[in-house]
């Protein structure tokens, strides 16, 4: 790639710390922002630098708000019975969608001893105090992706659970509506079957 001037050099650098941007892609967007007005460039760094001064961590769940507590752990219209636990803060979007009225625990990613992360290095032990300091807890729904690290998370804390007689549960796993069969792998059609149920 050839030289730019250093202020374009290091925006391209910056950008791609960012999940999924490449050199050329950084380079189009540092493009683009040199076109838009001045304001726009001062308005993204103004937002930039709340979130990284007003953004902190739920002491409860973990999530990401700008107080102490996130709006889902204060609202007391939740039931305080079930907790789902989730990799990522952006889980909790999708897991809201579905119609989720209980309240989470945010790991912070899933086992993965490969790339260093261990069950010291997630929310594990935080859950674990919660679920001490909640005694109305009677479920952990644990959901994570259906890989190899989510597997493993889950195993291991289901495991946890079980010896506090606490019950856990994973999400369900078969087609999705409007899909395929032929399309549908092995393992998927095979979850499906071995969790049918009677019509």
């Amino acid at each position: 790639m050839r030289e730019y001037p250093k202020p374009i050099q290091n925006l391209v650098n910056l950008f791609t710390y960012l999940p999924g941007v490449g050199p050329k892609t950084a380079l189009r967007y540092v493009f683009y922002l040199l076109k838009q007005p001045k304001g726009t460039i001062e308005s993204m760094a103004r937002a930039l630098t709340e979130l990284q001064l007003a953004v902190t961590s739920c002491t409860v769940c973990k999530t990401y708000t700008t107080q102490d507590m996130c709006e889902i752990c204060r609202d007391s219209k939740r039931d305080r019975t079930v907790i789902c636990a989730v990799a990522h803060p952006r889980d909790i979007g999708t897991i809201e969608s579905a119609g989720f009225r209980g309240r989470y625990h945010v790991l912070g990613g899933t086992l993965s001893p490969i790339e260093g992360i261990t069950p010291d290095t997630l929310e594990i032990n935080s859950l674990l105090k919660r679920l001490t300091d909640e005694p109305a807890v009677s479920e952990v729904v644990l959901a994570f992706n259906p890989d190899i690290e989510g597997e493993a998370t889950i195993m291991y804390i289901s495991k946890l659970l079980k010896e506090r007689h606490l019950k856990a549960s994973r999400l369900a796993r078969g087609l999705p509506a409007g899909s395929d069969l032929e399309f549908a792998d092995e393992v998927t059609l095979g979850d499906a079957l071995n969790r049918r149920w009677e019509v």
